[in-house]
């Protein structure tokens, strides 16, 4: 019976390890934001158009997404953000499989924190 007991235990465990990590757009504090890498996974198009301050622009539709991170450290806490929270939770997963550590989706996007600020 222990060893029945000991791989529930171990299932339960793994299964909450490789939750995804995700927060709404609107519980970001700017102080928050300066302990973490900030991507805009959005278009350059719409970056420009307006972003949050201090985000990095990585296009999640170009070829060279995932190339884009070789730089950066695994263990690095990065928040990902789009127009409404598909493309970033995509990149998520993305960035999860090539062995990134602590990716936070922000739900919402772009349009609901720029709601948010009026």
């Amino acid at each position: 019976m222990r060893p029945v007991i000991f791989l529930a235990l171990l299932f339960f465990v793994n299964l909450g390890c490789s939750q995804i990590k995700s927060k709404p757009i609107t519980e970001v504090s700017q102080n928050e934001l300066k302990n973490v890498l900030l991507v805009d996974v959005r278009t350059p198009e719409e970056y420009n158009a307006g972003h949050i301050d201090d985000a990095v622009n990585i296009n999640w539709y170009d070829a060279d997404f995932a190339d884009r991170f070789n730089e950066i450290d695994k263990a690095q806490t990065i928040y990902v953000y789009c127009k409404m929270g598909v493309r970033s939770a995509k990149a998520q997963t993305r960035l999860n499989d090539l062995g990134f550590k602590n990716v936070v989706n922000l739900e919402g996007g772009y349009d609901t924190w720029i709601q948010a600020q009026k």
